[in-house]
């Protein structure tokens, strides 16, 4: 084998074993960033820089013994903080359910001005939660969820913002009671609506009564009014019965027999056997009233005259 060649083979292999350590000099020497995403670079516990820019940087520093980073997420971030028993304005056990979403906004802050932000958040999300929703009733947290979700987020965010931690949304999820608790409120409710139906029923029962007045008040005016008419109705009548002379003689006749014996009713029975036809007595015509006119258009034969006393009995 040449000279030529022996180099070239020995170029090769040297290449091949530089690309390996190149590579582990690179990534000595060079911070990989990624999107939403920020590498806290620290000596001897002291922080020397910060990298937020996605990309490739070269920092030198990094091979380093005493160097170290720490990758800090920037994307958004949810904790979902279940069961939070917390008492209402009345000292009922509420449980609700916080749904927290935040985002690191100074990764530097939320590293080194808290030993553990989780827990923290934690212990904050609790306390806000016993001041604000302590001070409403059950009715109030479970209607103003939405108001009282940004109230929880102004407290929160008054003290996060101290650890570079920006909250963004709180709601308040699954409002519950306790079971003896809600055990006790459906009784509540069962005895207020038997009171409102005990009440219902009376208010109904009052106002039947005072139609049931009312009504025999107008039915009371109605019939004296009626009994004050029926004078009037008579004296018409006795009017109009005086103009036929026979048949008033004949009605005061039988209203003097009446008064006789008042505790007795006066009826006519009829004419004796022999005297006169019922058919007959109804084609009688009164004295001073001309008589009727034939089938012929002639007058009626005279019947015969009635008798001169009536056939009457006292009846009991």
């Amino acid at each position: 084998m040449s000279g030529g060649n022996i180099e070239l083979v020995i170029g090769i292999v040297i290449g091949v074993l530089a690309l390996p350590i190149a590579f582990f000099v690179l990534r000595g020497v060079t911070m990989e960033v990624e999107d939403e995403e920020a590498v806290l670079v620290t000596s001897f516990g002291r922080l020397v820089r910060t990298f937020k820019e996605p990309g490739l940087h070269v920092y030198l520093g990094k091979a380093l013994p005493w160097t170290k980073h720490t990758r800090v997420s920037l994307r958004r971030d949810f904790r979902h903080f279940k069961n939070v028993h917390v008492n209402d304005e009345r000292g009922t056990t509420v449980i609700v359910d916080l749904w927290l979403e935040f985002r690191v906004v100074d990764p530097a802050r939320a590293i080194f001005s808290v030993a553990d932000w989780n827990r923290s958040l934690t212990n904050l999300v609790a306390h806000a939660a016993t001041s604000i929703l302590g001070s409403r009733e059950f009715r109030q947290i479970l209607n103003d969820r939405t108001e009282l979700g940004t109230l929880l987020q102004n407290d929160i965010s008054h003290e996060t913002t101290r650890w570079g931690i920006e909250i963004e949304n709180v709601f308040i999820r699954n409002v519950s009671l306790l079971p003896e608790v809600s055990r006790q409120m459906f009784e509540t409710i069962a005895a207020r609506l038997e009171r409102a139906k005990a009440h219902v029923d009376e208010v109904g029962r009052l106002q039947v009564a005072q139609l049931e007045a009312d009504t025999s008040m107008r039915v009371a005016d109605l019939v004296a009014e009626a009994k004050g008419q029926y004078p009037e109705a008579v004296g018409r009548a006795l009017a109009e019965v005086k103009k036929k002379p026979t048949i008033f003689k004949a009605y005061n006749e039988l209203y003097d027999l009446s008064l006789m014996r008042p505790h007795r009713t006066v009826t006519f029975r009829g004419f004796g056997e022999g005297e006169l036809r019922a058919a007959d007595a109804a084609m009688v015509v009164p004295q001073g009233e001309s008589p009727a006119a034939g089938p012929n258009g002639g007058p009626i034969p005279h019947l015969p005259a009635l008798p001169a006393r009536p056939d009457i009995e006292l009846k009991r």
